[in-house]
C-alpha cells in the first residue's frame, strides 16, 4: 500500500489506456518525481483480450507481440482478395502479455504505486478527490477510464454501432490453415441482412482464432455467435472435429459521441471513456499510443492534458461512415468491398491511421462514391 493518500496523478483503470499512459509517464525523466497511482478492481492477470494493429517495420511493442502477418485475406459473397500488407505488418498482442510486461516495468519504479479498488465517486475541485470502497485519494490530476453514464441513457441523437464478437481459438489434428495470411473479414456466412463477417488470426497450421463478428446497431444472444461458428467452421473451412481451446467475447463502440467532452481542467477521460476507439473501425491500439503520446508533451508544456488529442476532419469521416451502417446497416459488405479493391493497402491504412493527405482521403471517398453515403454527408452535415 501506499505511504501517502496524496498523488501527482491517479489513473483509473489498468486498461490498455492507463497503462500505456503509466509507461510512458515512467519511462520520462520529466516525471521522476512525480507520485503516480494506479487504482484497479481487477489484478489483471487473466487473458481477456486481444489487441490488433498494423505498423510498419519494427515497433516499440514487438518484445511482446504474438503473431504477425503480411499477407491478409478479404472475401465478399461473391470474390475473394489476396492482399499484400507491405511495407506494413499485422500484429497481435495478448492482453496478458501487455499486463504482465507493464506491471513488471511499473513496479520497479518507487514513484509508481498500485491499489485493488472500486472507485465509486470523485469530486473535483482545486484537487481531484477518489472515493473507493474501502478508501479515499485525492490527485493533482485524474485520468479516468470509465465511461460516463451518459453514454448507456441513449437519450440523444448520437449514433451506437456495437462492434459485437465472439472468437473460438480451435485446435485440430490436420493441417488447415495458412499460418502466413490472415482473413480480415469474410462475408461468405451472414447472419441476414446484417454487416456481419467472420475474422480469422492463423497461429500455426493447426491451431487458429475464428471469430464471428457484428457491426449492428442491436446486439444477439450468445447463442446465435455459436450457431455462425459452428456453420462457418463446417462450411467454409470443412473442419468437422475439433477442439476449442479458449473464448472471447466483446462488444466495442462505434459511435460519435461526444467522450472528449466529459473531460475537465483536473479529469481526463482516456481509453474508450475518451473517444480513443476510431469510430468506424474499434480499432484502438495504435491510436491510444499517439494520444498518449500527446498528453505528456501537453503536460510537460503546462498545458490541458486533453488539449489537441481530437481531429475534427476525420470524426467528420467516421460519422459519414456511421450513419451509412445505422441507416442502411446491410451496405457494410459493399462499403468494405469498395474500400479494399479500390485502394491500395498503403492509402486505406494511412487513412485509417488518420495520417492521410486531403488528396487520398478524396480516393477514398472516390471509392465508396454512393447515394447512400450521399445522403449519409448530407445527413451529417445538416444534423
Amino acid at each position: 500500500m501506499p505511504s501517502t493518500n496524496h498523488f501527482d496523478y491517479v489513473i483509473i483503470g489498468n486498461g490498455l489506456a492507463g497503462l500505456q499512459l503509466a509507461l510512458q509517464l515512467s519511462s520520462d525523466s520529466f516525471f521522476d518525481n512525480k507520485q503516480v497511482l494506479l487504482i484497479d478492481k481487477s489484478d489483471k492477470n487473466s487473458n481477456d483480450k486481444t489487441w490488433c494493429f498494423w505498423e510498419k517495420h519494427t515497433g516499440k511493442w514487438d518484445h511482446i507481440v504474438y503473431r504477425t502477418w503480411d499477407k491478409a485475406m478479404f472475401h465478399t459473397s461473391k470474390t475473394a482478395l489476396k492482399l499484400s500488407l507491405s511495407p506494413y505488418k499485422y500484429k497481435m498482442i495478448r492482453s496478458i502479455d501487455f499486463y504482465k510486461d507493464a506491471k513488471s516495468i511499473l513496479s520497479k519504479k518507487a514513484n509508481f504505486h498500485f491499489v485493488l479498488g472500486d472507485v465509486i465517486d470523485i469530486n473535483e475541485n482545486d484537487l481531484v478527490t477518489i472515493q473507493t470502497k474501502d478508501n479515499f485519494y485525492t490527485a493533482n490530476h485524474v485520468f479516468d477510464s470509465r465511461i460516463n453514464n451518459t453514454f448507456f441513457n441513449k437519450k440523444d441523437n448520437y449514433i451506437r454501432i456495437n462492434q459485437h464478437f465472439k472468437g473460438w481459438t480451435i485446435e485440430t489434428d490436420s493441417d488447415v490453415f495458412d499460418p502466413d495470411r490472415f482473413t480480415m473479414m469474410d462475408y461468405r456466412i451472414k447472419d441476414g441482412n446484417q454487416t456481419a463477417f467472420t475474422y480469422i488470426l492463423p497461429f500455426s497450421t493447426k491451431k487458429a482464432l475464428v471469430e464471428f463478428t457484428y457491426f449492428t446497431p442491436q446486439i444477439v444472444d450468445d447463442s446465435t455467435y455459436d450457431v455462425y461458428l459452428k456453420k462457418y467452421i463446417l462450411d467454409i473451412l470443412k473442419i468437422e472435429d475439433y477442439t476449442i481451446t479458449q473464448l472471447e467475447t466483446g462488444n466495442i463502440p462505434m459511435t460519435n459521441f461526444p467522450f472528449q467532452t466529459h473531460s475537465t481542467k483536473h479529469i481526463t477521460k482516456i481509453g474508450t471513456a475518451g473517444g480513443w476507439v476510431k469510430g468506424s473501425t474499434g480499432y484502438s491500439f495504435k491510436h491510444t499510443e499517439k494520444k498518449v503520446l500527446k498528453i505528456i508533451e501537453n503536460l510537460k508544456l503546462n498545458k490541458l492534458p486533453s488539449k489537441g488529442l481530437y481531429n475534427k476532419r476525420y470524426a467528420f469521416y467516421d460519422k459519414v461512415f456511421l450513419r451509412v451502417l445505422q441507416d442502411e446497416n446491410d451496405k457494410g459488405e459493399w462499403i468494405f468491398e469498395k474500400f479494399y479493391t479500390k485502394n491500395s493497402v498503403e492509402t486505406m491504412f494511412e487513412f485509417l491511421d488518420e495520417e492521410s493527405s486531403f488528396y487520398n482521403d478524396l480516393k477514398i471517398m472516390n471509392a465508396l462514391f454512393s447515394f447512400s453515403f450521399i445522403k449519409a454527408f448530407f445527413k451529417t452535415l445538416l444534423f
